[in-house]
């Protein structure tokens, strides 16, 4: 499998030890560290600035041998790149005498492109206008005989496996107004950086910082290489900081004061920069400059494998302290929701069906919250249970032992007998059909919302986003609700929000009944069985819901196709289910979120807690009549 083709180009920054003013040891270092990455994979190497003479050679600039040697170096450099783009910094020289710190990229044997810096610091330890003239503006056509042809002009973008990137070089960064912003609405996909950051108390925080939020503002990759320690440490040492994030997020970091030097290599994914920047109407309608021209490197490498990793429950941190966070986040904007529309609707009665199972339980503790931040007594809250044809003995216990450890009430109401009425009204054979199934959803929905007429109730929704995606509701029936607080929580998450709850929120009555529901596989619970217990088995019917909520969030979030989907869901899930098995289940994720859209359309009003919502009125609306074969062709291909 080549990864490339699902938008991945591996990008290496690395700070080689650095021989201050001897150009010549420099390009032996940087060209060694090129092919350690290039047999790595790498697509592309940034290197830090003034890597060529060393960052640290103050008014040697001036030294008119210097500059020779820098661009013999230069010269030598690029004369032995391959298909992998190389980024380094030297000085360089106009005809008009100004001398710039440029980035130079190199590829196939040639400088392609150079990128003058435009921000100069000249503050406390930094000295750059003493040599260097900000190439802001510049626009100049080089033509050397060592060099070849090639721009030197800071508006200029370079293409890479697919993706393109541009180059900013340290102080531009930290400028009020960077240049990589233009460079990304140019159509940057990532931002490369040749830095010389030297280190203080807490800069490596803001830098790192930096560097995230500028990848979060622009929707890029943004990859950074910092000077190492092998840099002058006269009066300040360079750590050697090695950055790289993604759309707000951290892909790698290196570790500083290596004498030896060190990189960090990692996957890009420019079609997830690219669909994030289509997503965002904030970015898509940003005013746009001039057009940037694209140069073309010649640089692509397949891609057998991947450094990226991805969890297998992307709803749910793996970290705990991030989901402690997390949890307490959901269940507020959740219970905050209901309680504003028990407000609304002048109710102090919130309505709820308990089967015994994990959404309705999810919802129970949330109308406990929301009851709490009204100001009412569990007395307001009308706690149903209603078994039917299909109710085994441990859900039904599960749901009234639920309401006792919380100390509410709750009422029985069976539904065997409006259930055989209706059937026979209908002239139903008695086979357990779907029309068997649906016909007892029907009817503890018409219960609750008829409670709530009685009672001046709001009718609380328990099903989850998960099923809501597949399709796993009945149309017009526990698909329906005043008000769903679950609309917007995957299965995956349900159940970690039980736990959490069990384990930080309840007393030691109500944490082992939740337990005891944590415990009980998820079932319908709508085909009677001989001895009442638990037949129906919903992830053996329609698949496991950990590689369904994958699916969604990888379809819905990041505008993934399915076939890289499926490459994905192999990485996470290669030791826990077969190639053919993650096959399986992406077909039958396809067909139904498809065929489901008409329930979707007509969704009761629930709250968003997540970037992954199905909402009509939000964040998605897709036509009911959509057809999932294209989907589903793609996915035999890959057979």
């Amino acid at each position: 499998m080549d990864y490339a083709q699902f938008g991945f180009v591996r990008a290496a920054a690395a700070a080689p030890r650095v021989h201050v003013a001897d150009p010549a040891a420099n390009a032996a270092a940087l060209l060694d560290t090129y092919r350690e990455l290039v047999a790595a994979g790498a697509s592309l190497v940034v290197t830090p600035e003034l890597g060529v003479t060393g960052y640290s050679c103050e008014d040697l600039f001036g030294a008119e041998d210097l500059l020779a040697a820098a661009r013999e170096a230069l010269a030598q450099i690029a004369g032995e790149t391959g298909d992998t783009a190389l980024v380094v910094g030297a000085p360089w020289r106009l005809p008009d005498g100004r001398l710039l710190n440029a980035g130079f990229v190199c590829a196939g044997g040639r400088v392609v492109g150079a990128v003058p810096k435009s921000a100069l610091p000249n503050h406390e330890e930094y000295y750059e206008k003493r040599w260097f003239a900000s190439g802001e503006g510049v626009a100049v056509a080089v033509d050397d005989d060592r060099l070849g042809r090639f721009a030197m002009n800071p508006r200029q973008l370079f293409d890479v496996g697919g993706a393109r990137f541009a180059v900013e070089v340290c102080e531009d960064l930290w400028s009020p107004a960077p240049p990589s912003v233009g460079h990304a609405l140019a159509g940057a996909d990532i931002v490369v950086n040749l830095s010389a950051s030297n280190e203080l108390v807490a800069k490596a925080d803001y830098r790192r910082d930096l560097v995230r939020m500028q990848s979060a503002r622009l929707a890029c990759g943004y990859l950074y290489a910092s000077s190492g320690p092998t840099e002058s440490t006269k009066d300040v040492v360079y750590g050697g900081h090695l950055l790289a994030a993604e759309n707000g997020w951290m892909l790698g970091e290196s570790e500083r004061f290596r004498l030896d030097g060190g990189s960090l290599s990692v996957d890009f994914d420019w079609q997830r920069i690219r669909r994030e920047r289509g997503h965002n109407s904030t970015f898509a309608g940003s005013p746009r400059g001039d057009a940037y021209p694209v140069v073309a490197s010649g640089a692509r490498r397949c891609l057998s494998n991947t450094l990226r990793s991805y969890p297998k429950h992307p709803f749910v941190p793996d970290d705990e302290q991030e989901f402690d966070a997390r949890a307490r986040d959901v269940l507020a904007i959740q219970a905050t929701g209901l309680a504003r529309r028990l407000r609304a609707a002048g109710s102090t009665n919130p309505v709820i069906g308990l089967s015994g199972g994990l959404d309705s339980t999810l919802a129970f503790l949330v109308c406990l919250d929301a009851l709490a931040l009204n100001g009412l007594g569990l007395d307001s809250l009308r706690a149903i249970t209603m078994p039917g044809p299909g109710t085994s003995e441990h859900t039904n216990a599960s749901a009234k032992q639920l309401a006792e450890a919380a100390g509410a009430t709750i009422r029985e109401i069976p539904i065997d007998g409006a259930v055989r009425a209706h059937l026979d009204d209908i002239g139903h054979n008695g086979t357990y059909d779907v029309t068997f199934e649906n016909v007892q959803a029907r009817e503890r929905t018409q219960i609750l919302f008829d409670v709530a007429n009685q009672t001046r109730g709001v009718v609380v929704g328990t099903g989850d986003l998960s099923e809501l995606a597949l399709g796993w509701c009945t149309f017009n029936a526990d698909h329906m609700a005043h008000y769903n607080v679950n609309a917007s929580v995957p299965k995956s998450m349900v159940a970690y929000l039980v736990r959490w709850y069990g384990r930080h929120r309840a007393g030691a009555a109500l944490a082992a009944v939740l337990e005891r529901v944590l415990d009980t596989p998820i079932t319908p619970e709508l085909v009677p069985s001989e001895s009442g217990a638990l037949t129906q088995r919903t992830e053996s019917i329609i698949g496991p819901y950990e590689l369904h909520d994958f699916f969604l969030y990888h379809y819905i979030r990041t505008g993934a196709a399915p076939g890289k989907i499926y490459a994905l869901a192999k990485l996470a899930f290669g030791e826990d289910y077969s190639g053919d098995e993650i096959r399986r289940w992406l077909k039958v994720f396809f067909r139904r979120f498809f065929e489901a859209q008409f329930k979707r359309t007509t969704l009761p009003a629930g709250p968003k807690v997540g970037t992954v919502s199905l909402s009509p009125r939000g964040d998605w609306r897709m036509p009911d009549e959509a057809d999932a074969n294209a989907a589903l062709r793609s996915l035999e291909k890959l057979e």
